[in-house]
């Protein structure tokens, strides 16, 4: 019955109220740097969905989108003077693409009340809804991605990784150091051994790291990388021989940026990913007819359908879904931020949801809930196919380990909880 209430109060509200503000989603984007090959795509992306909104739904609700760009360069000082630029132009959600830039983000949004989204990347222990209000990043995190990586290994070895050697080769900033205390945590419940390789940025020089795991010969090796250090690292992988179908990357080092520059010696190479590659998608159909042929097109247009491109439309699609998420709950199209974190809150993305957007099957089915801020952790394998020139998913999607993951998440956000004399909430 509310529900219907609400629906009624939004229709009146857009037939025969005033004219409304824009809905104004902000993009903290690198188009310039050491990343902005890994920028630009995301960037491309998320515009796009939004003007696809814009020219065929008639904007969120009635509502028409207002993207606000700002330029990070990657850094995490400009990354917080967009923040501070932007925040008073009512600006609904923010998404840092950025571990560092969120890091730093969330004591300020939190005490703004604008909610962050950082969608598989910055602080892990942010899913726990009841000491970060504010900050959500489903559908998985890096946690997560580090269980499904040692879950993919163990289901290739049967099972049974006693005494096989895992190498990490990582960004050696807060990004990469993310996943070192869970594999820890796996590597005692597994009985592996643990190697950890940092590379310095921006991880063009990789030398003495590939040396040690061509001397130490690891069963696998797993990469935290961005930008750069990818291909950096699968040349030097190559160079000297390693196995591909044995080197797996986090979500963040399995675009088409890090593979095509090795050519043939990439084939094989593994990476995870939160949504599906390709542009075998029905919404590519609306985004040309509505986007691409009428020359809106964000960038120069030649992103679409590549990784990083579809991870860009996956943010800004569930920027959007939360979006009308909390015009049902608030029985208004013109949202604030603080009702847009409780769209955030109440978000629920399922199979038919997808479809419906012409997103079949493009991500897991997850919801969120006050305790819940990370969604259902699920993640796939995607193995490059150097011949085709494609990705190809090799796995359904796969749960982390619940009980290791959710036992750190606990623990972190506790600590948090008491630096910061924050009260757990929710209950």
């Amino acid at each position: 019955m509310k529900l219907k209430l609400a629906a009624c109060v939004l229709a009146g509200a857009m037939a025969a109220g005033p004219v409304m503000a824009d809905l104004v989603f902000p993009s903290l984007s690198y188009r310039t740097g050491p990343y902005a090959a890994n920028g630009i795509p995301f960037a491309d992306g998320y515009a796009d969905y939004f003007s696809l909104l814009n020219e065929r739904d008639g904007g969120i609700g009635g509502v028409a989108t207002r993207l606000l760009e700002c330029e990070t360069g990657y850094n995490t000082e400009k990354g917080v003077e967009c923040y501070e630029s932007t925040k008073g132009e009512g600006s609904l959600i923010y998404q840092p693409l950025s571990t560092g830039i969120t890091y730093q983000l969330i004591p300020k949004a939190s005490a703004d009340g604008i909610p962050v989204h950082s969608m598989g990347y910055g602080r892990t222990s942010a899913a726990n809804g009841k000491v970060f209000e504010w900050i959500f990043n489903y559908p998985t995190n890096y946690w997560n991605g580090a269980s499904i990586a040692v879950k993919h290994i163990l289901d290739v070895n049967g099972g049974d990784i006693s005494g096989k050697k895992i190498a990490l080769v990582y960004h050696n900033s807060a990004y990469g150091k993310e996943p070192i205390r869970t594999l820890e945590e796996l590597s005692a419940k597994h009985g592996f051994e643990l190697l950890l390789l940092p590379v310095d940025h921006p991880g063009q020089e990789q030398k003495s790291q590939w040396l040690q795991i061509r001397r130490e010969r690891p069963d696998n090796v797993l990469m935290w990388g961005w930008g750069v250090m990818n291909q950096v690292a699968i040349q030097e992988a190559a160079n000297i021989r390693y196995p591909m179908e044995n080197f797996i990357g986090i979500w963040w080092s399995g675009s088409e940026n890090d593979v095509l520059p090795v050519g043939e010696g990439a084939n094989g190479y593994k990476a995870l990913n939160m949504h599906l590659p390709g542009s075998d998608f029905p919404i590519y159909e609306d985004l040309k007819t509505h986007v691409y042929d009428k020359g809106m097109a964000a960038g120069a247009g030649d992103n679409a359908g590549t990784v990083l491109y579809n991870r860009g439309l996956y943010a800004a699609m569930l920027a959007a879904e939360a979006a009308k998420k909390a015009q049902e709950i608030h029985g208004v199209a013109d949202i604030t931020p603080a009702m847009m974190r409780d769209g955030m809150e109440a978000l629920e993305i399922t199979e038919d949801g997808m479809a419906a957007l012409g997103l079949p099957n493009f991500g897991p089915a997850f919801s969120v809930s006050c305790e819940n801020h990370g969604g259902s952790g699920l993640g796939i394998v995607q193995q490059w196919d150097a011949a085709a020139g494609n990705w190809v998913q090799i796995t359904d999607y796969i749960a982390p380990d619940a009980e290791v993951i959710n036992a750190l998440i606990m623990e972190d956000s506790a600590a948090y909880a008491a630096e910061n004399n924050i009260q757990e909430r929710c209950n």
